[in-house]
C-alpha cells in the first residue's frame, strides 16, 4: 500500500499531467503524431534499417511533429535498435512505442525507451474491440476486453506517464461499447485515447458523427487528448482526418507520403497544407514547418524505396510542372494564376515548364532566353512547330532545344 509521500508524489504527477492536457485542449493546436516509422514501415517493401529510421526521425523533428510512433519493440530487435538510437538524439518530440495490451510488450517498450526523460516517452496500447475482433481474433467477451484494457494501462503506469490507448477497429465497434472502453481507459490512467479507422471504411460525415458521439458520451474525455488515425482504403483518409479536426480532435496520426498498410494512411503533408490554406474553415493552428514538407517526402521515398506518384500532392513531380501553353503563359505572368501555393511554401525547388506538344510560344521563348539562345519571334515560332511534330515520348530538354535552334541557324 502506498505511503503518504508516495501518494503526494502521485497526486502532484497527476495534477501536472491534467494541467498539460487541459493546456493542449484549450490551445486548439493540432498536434501531429507521426507513424511513418511504425505503421508506414509495415507497408510491404518499405522496410527501414535503424540508421534510416534515425535519419527520418531527425527530419520529422526538424519539421515540428509533436510525437513519433517510433516502433513496435516486441515485434523485432531491429525496432528496439532503432528506438535506442534515438535516445538522447531526438529531444523535442515524445517518443512512443506500440504495444499490445500484454505486459511483456510493455516491458519491451520500457527497455527500448529506457533513458529517455519520463515526459518524452510513452506507450501506445491497442486492443481489438469490434465484434469481429472480439469473436474471431481475441475470443473474449466485452467484460474480458475491458479488463484487458484497464489492466494493461495500470501496468504501463508503473513506468510511463504518457499512455495512449486505441480500440483497434473502432469504426466497426458498437458505439455504446466503444464509449465504455474510452471511459474505462481514461479512468485507468490513459492520457490519450485514439479513434482508429483500422480498415479505412468511413466517410467524412460518418467520421464527424463518430467523434461527436465520443465527445457526448465520454464524460471524462476532458482528462485525455483525443487522437485520430485513418487508413486510406476508400481514398478518404485525409478528408476524414480533416472532418475529425473540425469536430475537435486534438491529435492527428499520419504518415509521410501516406505510406502504410494496404492503401496507406492519411498523408501528413496533405493535412498540413489543407489546414494552412483553409484556416478560415478549420480555425486550428499547427506547429509543422511547411517548408520542410517536400524535402521530407523525398527523403522518405528515397529511404523506403516507395516511389512518389507523379501526381501526388505536395511531393509529386508534376505538382509544380506544366506543359500546357495557356498555363505556362499564366504562370510566367504570375505563378498564382495556376498554383494553389508557391513551391517555396513547401520547400520545393520551383516551377517546371515542360516543353512538348501542348507548349506555347511564351514557354519556349522563356527557355531559350534562360539558356542564352536568341528568341526572336520567327525563330520561336519555328521551334514550336518542330516541337509539336516530334514523336510521342520525345523529351524536349535543353540539349534538344539547342539542337533545334542550331538546325534553324544552319
Amino acid at each position: 500500500m502506498a505511503g503518504p509521500l508516495q501518494q503526494l508524489h502521485s497526486h502532484i504527477r497527476n495534477t501536472i499531467r491534467d494541467a498539460v492536457i487541459r493546456h493542449h485542449k484549450r490551445s486548439g493546436v493540432v498536434l501531429f503524431s507521426d507513424t511513418t516509422l511504425r505503421d508506414g514501415e509495415q507497408m510491404p517493401g518499405a522496410t527501414l534499417e535503424p540508421h534510416e529510421k534515425l535519419q527520418i526521425a531527425k527530419a520529422l523533428e526538424a519539421a515540428g511533429v509533436h510525437s513519433l510512433d517510433a516502433g513496435f519493440p516486441a515485434s523485432s530487435e531491429s525496432d528496439v535498435a532503432a528506438i535506442r538510437s534515438m535516445i538522447g538524439v531526438i529531444r523535442k518530440p515524445v517518443l512512443t512505442a506500440l504495444c499490445r495490451t500484454v505486459n511483456s510488450d510493455i516491458d519491451a517498450a520500457q527497455r527500448a525507451l529506457d533513458g529517455n526523460p519520463v515526459h518524452k516517452k510513452g506507450v501506445s496500447l491497442f486492443c481489438g474491440t469490434s465484434p469481429l475482433h472480439r469473436t474471431e481474433k481475441l475470443q473474449k467477451n466485452k467484460t474480458e476486453i475491458i479488463r484487458t484494457i484497464t489492466d494493461a494501462i495500470q501496468y504501463a503506469s508503473n513506468n510511463f506517464r504518457i499512455i495512449a490507448f486505441s480500440p483497434e477497429d473502432a469504426s466497426r465497434t458498437e458505439r455504446d461499447f466503444l464509449c465504455e472502453c474510452y471511459r474505462e481507459a481514461i479512468d485507468a490512467g490513459a492520457t490519450t485515447v485514439g479513434f482508429p479507422d483500422t480498415v479505412g471504411v468511413l466517410t467524412p460525415e460518418k467520421t464527424a458523427d463518430f467523434i461527436k458521439t465520443i465527445q457526448d458520451n465520454v464524460p471524462n474525455l476532458n482528462k485525455a487528448l483525443l487522437a485520430v488515425h485513418f487508413h486510406n482504403d476508400l481514398g478518404l483518409a485525409v478528408a476524414n482526418t480533416l472532418a475529425a479536426i473540425q469536430q475537435g480532435a486534438n491529435v492527428v496520426q499520419s504518415t509521410v507520403n501516406g505510406i502504410g498498410e494496404r492503401a496507406g494512411n492519411a498523408s501528413m503533408e496533405e493535412i498540413v497544407m489543407a489546414l494552412s490554406l483553409h484556416g478560415d474553415q478549420y480555425k486550428r493552428s499547427f506547429r509543422i514547418d511547411t517548408t520542410k514538407l517536400a524535402p521530407l517526402c523525398h527523403l522518405v521515398a528515397e529511404l523506403t524505396g516507395v516511389a512518389i506518384s507523379r501526381m501526388k500532392p505536395i511531393g509529386g513531380q508534376n505538382i509544380f510542372a506544366t506543359e500546357a501553353g495557356i498555363h505556362q503563359d499564366g504562370l510566367l505572368k504570375n505563378p498564382d494564376t495556376y498554383l494553389p501555393f508557391r513551391p517555396e511554401v513547401v520547400g520545393s525547388s520551383g516551377i517546371q515548364f515542360v516543353l512538348g506538344r501542348h507548349s506555347g510560344r511564351k514557354a519556349v521563348a522563356h527557355r531559350l532566353s534562360a539558356i542564352g539562345l536568341s528568341s526572336d519571334e520567327d525563330r520561336v515560332n519555328a521551334i514550336v512547330a518542330l516541337i509539336k511534330s516530334q514523336p510521342k515520348g520525345t523529351v524536349v530538354d535543353d540539349a534538344m532545344l539547342k539542337h533545334l535552334h542550331e538546325g534553324l541557324s544552319s
